[in-house]
């Protein structure tokens, strides 16, 4: 066997790897990032309460943040958990979705807060901008879901 055919094998057997544990890490990876974002939302510890508060102050001020910020961190504590749950893909999916419309919203309603100059966002704005990622990831999983039956 030549170098050019190793190469060739090793490649498709790394391909071969990554088609089989590729979706159970993302889904994993978007649990860890979810339950652990959201635990940090619940006991208060959370870098990203300013940034909540300024958002929630904008778009729904009659809510009690206190109330608010808990119930957030919980939704994305059980987001996360449906991640780790078979038959649950879908259905975490669309919170996703849900989720990063949300997460999207301060780039345009709050520019002071995400933007430091033109198309250089702030450590803020590059937080939000990073969930192009997990937006990417969701899709990755649910192109790999089989369809539902008729």
């Amino acid at each position: 066997m030549n170098i050019d055919q190793k190469l060739h094998l090793f490649d498709d057997k790394i391909i071969h790897w990554m088609r089989r544990v590729g979706v159970p890490f993302a889904r994993f990876a978007l649990f860890i990032t979810y339950f652990w974002f959201g635990i940090l939302k619940v006991i208060g510890t959370s870098p990203a309460t300013p940034l909540v508060q300024s958002l929630l102050d904008v778009t729904m001020p009659w809510i009690p943040f206190g109330t608010f910020i808990i119930a957030f961190g919980i939704f994305e504590m059980v987001v996360g958990i449906m991640f780790l749950r078979k038959g649950m893909e879908r259905l975490a999916i669309f919170f996703l979705a849900l989720h990063m419309l949300m997460t999207l919203l301060p780039l345009f309603i709050l520019p002071e807060i995400t933007w430091q100059g033109l198309l250089t966002p702030t450590m803020e704005g590059q937080y939000i901008i990073k969930n192009i990622v997990f937006i990417a990831m969701g899709m990755g999983i649910l192109a790999h879901l089989h369809p539902l039956k008729k």
